[in-house]
């Protein structure tokens, strides 16, 4: 009987990426391990403006200088080539807003290609370091998934599921969400924060022990 995980996250978020890296590293080597994912809307910074901002701008701003930001961005360096990503963190030059991302997550979802759109979008934003809040750039990444362009185009152009992305975030808020990941297995147990491979494998496997016991 599938598991679902429920996945809070945000594309522009590093640690939401190392994470799904450590829990799709830990998928491999249980092939037959019982989880379905979803993808829920989180938007690190629902205020932003829809052009974005200029990235060097947005981290002094939010870390409080670039001596702060060089500190934690050097941690999320070492947490990623640990993880086995290969980040361009000095390459990204502007921080977009993420509503249209994750509204081409939902739509995806509804094709049934979500994790594939998840990934290419984290792949585009910090391996590529291209704008993932250009509707451009945003029609290639759904092309490449295989979501037609002409209906990508068309419900970019729209307003559709802006509102529902946006109360989705702000219910995640009002259920206790303060940060991403946010991983709820089962609807019962919350995981918090980017979790190392070995433990998604202590999870799955007490999970078949008690199947197993069950039966």
């Amino acid at each position: 009987m599938p598991i679902k995980i429920d996945i809070l996250s945000d594309p522009i978020c590093p640690w939401c990426y190392i994470g799904k890296i450590s829990l799709d590293r830990a998928l491999e080597l249980r092939p037959d391990h019982p989880f379905q994912i979803e993808w829920h809307p989180f938007q690190l910074n629902p205020d932003m403006p829809l052009s974005g901002m200029e990235r060097k701008a947005y981290l002094e701003k939010k870390f409080g200088g670039r001596e702060n930001a060089k500190q934690v961005y050097d941690r999320i360096a070492d947490a990623a080539k640990a993880a086995g990503l290969k980040l361009d963190l000095d390459g990204i030059k502007r921080t977009p807003n993420t509503i249209d991302a994750h509204r081409l997550i939902h739509w995806a979802g509804l094709e049934g290609r979500q994790t594939a759109t998840v990934t290419r979008l984290f792949k585009a934003y910090f391996e590529e370091c291209r704008d993932i809040g250009d509707r451009s750039e945003l029609l290639e990444i759904a092309e490449a998934v295989g979501i037609g362009h002409a209906v990508a185009e068309r419900l970019l152009g729209s307003d559709a599921d802006i509102e529902e992305m946006r109360t989705r975030d702000a219910h995640a808020r009002k259920r206790g969400v303060g940060g991403v990941p946010t991983f709820v297995v089962a609807d019962r147990h919350v995981v918090q924060g980017a979790q190392p491979k070995d433990l998604w494998l202590r999870v799955m496997d007490e999970l078949s022990e008690q199947a197993e016991s069950s039966s």
